[in-house]
C-alpha cells in the first residue's frame, strides 16, 4: 500500500485490525516489535486517514471498499497539484535569469546569436530545445544514413514531443532512404504524427523550435566546428523562410516510399528463392545451396531485400513480406 502513501508499519497495522477487530492497540507495538511511541505514531495517523476507527479500548479497521478508493483519490489530488506546480516554471527560470549579472556592454548573446564550439554543448542545447518544444519543431538534415546511436538518442525526444502534440516537420534527403535502419525509423516517426518530406540533395542543416529559436552550423561545409543559436525574430524568419521553400520542393514521404510501385516492385525470380530460403532456413550456405548461387551472391540479394523492405533486421524483413504478401 506503499503507493497510497502508507508506510510498512502502517499497512501492518492496519492488516492487524482487519484480522483482529475490535481489539486493544495498546500492544501494537508488540506486534510491530518496534518502539511503543513509533507504533501510535503510526495509529494517530491511520485514525487521521480514517483507516482506523473506534477508540483506545476497541479499535477496528476501516472496510477496504471505501478506504482504498478514498486514498487513491486523496493521492491522485496531491499529485494533479504537484503535476501543476511542475508545469509552471516560468517564474522559476525568470527569478535564475535576474541572478545573471547585467553585461556591461551588448554582446552576441545579447544580441540573440549564441557561438557554440563545443559539440557536447551543441547536443546538450538541442536535447534541451526538444524536451521543451511546446507548438513545432522544423528541421531540415541533409544526413545520408543515421547511426544506431543517432536513432536510440533521438527516438524518446522525437516521440515525446509528438505524444505531447508537438507538430515535427522533417526535410530528409533521398539517399537516406537507401538505409534500411533509417527508413524504418522514418516510417515510425510518421505512424505517430510527424510529417516528413523528401529532396534529392540539399545541404542546409536548420533547426527550428516554436519559430522563435533556430539553429545552424557556424560552418556548413564542415559541422564539427559548432552551431549558431539564433533568437532574433528577423534572423529566425529568414531561416524559417528557407526551410519553407524547400519543403514546398520536397516530395511527400508516404507517398514516394507507399507508391504501388514501391510496396509491390518485380521481384526476380532469384530473389524470390533467397526471400523464400530466408524465412525459411536457418543457415544462409543452406539457403545459397538451395537457391544455387554463392554465399556471397545470397547475401548481396538478402541485403537488398531488407533495404527494398526498410526491414531493420532479417525478422523485420519476414515480417513486412508476409504483410506484403511477398511470401
Amino acid at each position: 500500500m506503499s503507493v497510497l502513501g502508507l508506510s510498512a508499519a502502517e499497512e501492518e497495522i492496519y492488516r492487524h485490525f482487519l484480522r483482529n477487530p475490535r481489539t486493544s492497540p495498546r500492544e501494537i507495538h508488540v506486534v510491530l516489535r518496534t518502539g511503543r511511541s513509533q507504533a501510535q505514531e503510526a495509529v494517530d495517523r491511520l485514525r487521521e486517514l480514517r483507516l482506523l476507527l473506534g477508540d483506545d479500548e476497541h479499535t477496528w479497521a476501516a472496510e477496504p471498499d471505501s478506504a482504498v478508493p478514498r486514498l487513491a483519490e486523496d493521492r491522485l489530488e496531491r499529485l494533479h497539484q504537484e503535476m501543476r506546480q511542475l508545469t509552471q516554471t516560468r517564474t522559476i527560470v525568470d527569478s535564475l535569469h535576474r541572478e545573471r549579472p547585467v553585461p556591461a556592454a551588448p554582446d552576441a548573446a545579447a544580441g540573440g546569436i549564441e557561438r557554440l564550439e563545443d559539440l557536447r554543448l551543441v547536443r546538450s542545447r538541442i536535447d534541451d530545445l526538444s524536451f521543451f518544444a511546446h507548438s513545432e519543431v522544423l528541421s531540415a538534415e541533409p544526413y545520408t544514413a543515421l547511426s544506431k546511436e543517432n536513432i536510440e538518442h533521438a527516438r524518446p525526444l522525437d516521440l515525446r514531443c509528438l505524444r505531447r502534440g508537438v507538430r515535427i516537420r522533417n526535410l530528409v534527403r533521398a539517399e537516406a532512404l537507401r538505409d534500411a535502419p533509417t527508413l524504418s525509423y522514418l516510417r515510425e516517426l510518421t505512424a505517430h504524427g510527424a510529417q516528413i518530406r523528401i529532396a534529392e540533395d540539399f545541404s542546409e542543416l536548420i533547426l527550428v523550435y516554436d519559430r522563435h529559436t533556430a539553429l545552424v552550423p557556424i560552418d556548413p561545409a564542415n559541422t564539427s566546428r559548432g552551431a549558431l543559436c539564433a533568437r532574433e525574430s528577423a534572423l529566425v524568419g529568414n531561416i524559417i523562410t528557407l526551410f519553407e521553400r524547400l519543403w514546398d520542393a520536397a516530395r511527400d514521404f508516404g507517398t514516394l516510399v507507399d507508391s504501388p510501385d514501391r510496396r509491390n516492385p518485380e521481384l526476380s525470380e532469384a530473389q524470390r528463392q533467397v526471400l523464400q530460403r530466408m524465412c525459411t532456413v536457418s543457415k544462409d550456405e543452406t539457403g545459397a545451396r538451395e537457391v544455387g548461387v554463392s554465399l556471397r551472391t545470397y547475401r548481396r540479394h538478402i541485403a537488398d531485400l531488407m533495404q527494398l523492405l526498410g526491414a531493420e533486421n532479417r525478422a523485420h524483413a519476414a515480417l513486412l513480406a508476409r504483410d506484403r504478401g511477398w511470401i
